[in-house]
């Protein structure tokens, strides 16, 4: 599977839930490629911004889409990595902001 074709799997089930992917098409794809690196490297998707652990249990909350992505895209309009975003956020309808890292310290890899 490539980038394009990750895309096109998970838009059919994110945008009908009010997700989508970012409109830079060159960082969504680079995103998407980080997906399947980490696919790859762990067996799952990791989120591409984070470091892993390689424990699955443990980097549950960073399996894309992440446990942080409903709250960052309702308060930003975009999850931490602006991989997936609002309508509004695309549309340039709300202000494009820094999305801390809702991730608890303690959660990082060590």
């Amino acid at each position: 599977m490539d980038p394009r074709d990750l895309r096109e799997r998970l838009r059919r089930l994110q945008e009908p839930q009010g997700y989508f992917f970012n409109r830079d098409e060159a960082r969504t794809l680079e995103l998407l490629e980080g997906l399947l690196v980490n696919v790859d490297r762990y067996g799952y998707m990791s989120c591409p911004c984070r470091l892993a652990s390689g424990d699955r249990d443990r980097d549950a909350d960073i399996i894309c889409p992440c446990a942080y992505r409903e709250a960052d895209v309702r308060e930003y309009g975009s999850c931490y990595c602006g991989l997936y975003v609002s309508r509004e956020w695309n549309e340039e309808r709300v202000p494009r902001v820094y999305v801390p890292e809702r991730r608890p310290p303690e959660r990082f890899s060590a």
